[in-house]
């Protein structure tokens, strides 16, 4: 019989590696005893703090949920009415990719997507979109939402984040951030000087769903609220939305291990290391040219169908992105050089055995 085809899930997503070392470690050492239930324990508390230390607020209000989507809309639902308008760019996951949730759990919202290059939100498009209408009969908008870092894998620096919530203020909306890849971003700007402050509240975000699944933790995304008035009677909105753990203590023990320290940053700034040598041989293929310059820990290449399918056919996968020919290879907190040396080598003889 033939040998198997490998199926390597290695570049599809960031989902689809492990729980880290430093997760997994703390939630051996929360598995010992008994703990008071629903948040109530120690290890919630101190994931608190812990967060709070991370963004420099000790006034933040913090929430922890199992998924991004729920992160996404219960944050939403805390800035909005049913009537209200929800303006993000046009591919971004809560306009594409949250099936309806940010509409369910507001009551109605209404999502108004923005255009934008490199899939980031410019100032003057979002004028368009908040001055198009203001009659009754269209949706009032509430929220400006980014994604911190976005689906293209590229990041806002803090100017850029600034002028948008500058613009949001002028026209009374609140600043939300999906940040499902906030550690990617983080870790990638701080070699400019910017700090997780300088990248969420002191720009204007009022709100940030600050992700853990994609940077090796399981189940557990956590709603930061720099915004006190929005985080109002947050604990009863997660708890009818079930997303309030009985056993919070899995959840939260994961970002005290990630956090006390610095692995959620080395974890994030290894995974972007991953995408940008990834991307160098690449570019080292005749033939084989990238759709943009990765960032963080994302890398779009362009392929043709053919050439994806044969890879696909020796059991890679990962996903079209970018009009007909741009795939995303995801790079995450335990790829290895070995993992792109065989992606590589793989393309390499696809290319040949076609040419």
């Amino acid at each position: 019989m033939p040998e198997p085809l490998r199926s390597d899930h290695h570049f599809a997503s960031d989902n689809t590696a492990g729980i880290c070392p430093e997760a997994w470690a703390a939630l051996q050492r929360a598995n010992v005893g008994r703990e008071p239930s629903y948040g109530a324990d120690g290890w919630t508390q101190r994931a608190t703090e812990l967060i709070r230390g991370v963004f420099e607020r000790p006034d933040a209000e913090v929430f922890f949920v199992f998924n991004g989507t729920a992160a996404n809309a219960l944050a939403l639902a805390s800035a909005c009415e049913s009537y209200h308008g929800i303006v993000g760019h046009e591919i971004a996951h809560i306009m594409v990719d949250e099936c309806g949730a940010p509409g369910f759990f507001t009551g109605g919202a209404t999502l108004l997507p923005c255009p934008g290059a490199r899939a980031k939100l410019e100032p003057v498009a979002v004028e368009r979109v908040l001055t198009r209408r203001s009659d009754l009969h269209f949706p009032k908008p509430r929220v400006l939402s980014l994604t911190q870092s976005t689906e293209w894998g590229t990041a806002y620096r803090p100017a850029e984040i600034a002028a948008l919530s500058a613009l949001a203020r002028r026209h009374g909306l609140v600043v939300h951030m999906d940040g499902a890849r906030f550690a990617n971003a983080a870790a990638a700007l701080a070699g400019e000087g910017a700090t997780p402050a300088d990248l969420t509240w002191r720009a204007g975000v009022d709100v940030l769903c600050f992700g853990g699944t994609k940077n090796g933790l399981n189940s557990t995304e956590a709603l930061v609220f720099f915004n006190p008035e929005l985080a109002r009677d947050f604990a009863w909105r997660g708890k009818q939305a079930g997303q309030l753990a009985s056993k919070m203590r899995f959840a939260t023990a994961q970002w005290v291990g990630m956090l006390e320290n610095g692995a959620w940053l080395r974890h994030a700034a290894h995974a972007n290391r991953m995408a940008g040598r990834l991307a160098d041989l690449l570019r080292a293929i005749p033939g084989v040219s990238l759709c943009l310059e990765p960032e963080v820990n994302a890398v779009f290449v362009r392929l043709a169908k053919t050439v994806a399918a044969a890879l696909e056919a020796r059991g890679w996968h990962f996903h079209a992105f970018i009009g007909d020919d741009g795939y995303r290879l995801m790079c995450s907190w335990d790829t290895r050089d070995e993992d792109l040396q065989a992606l590589v080598q793989d393309l390499r003889e696809v290319l040949s055995a076609s040419s």
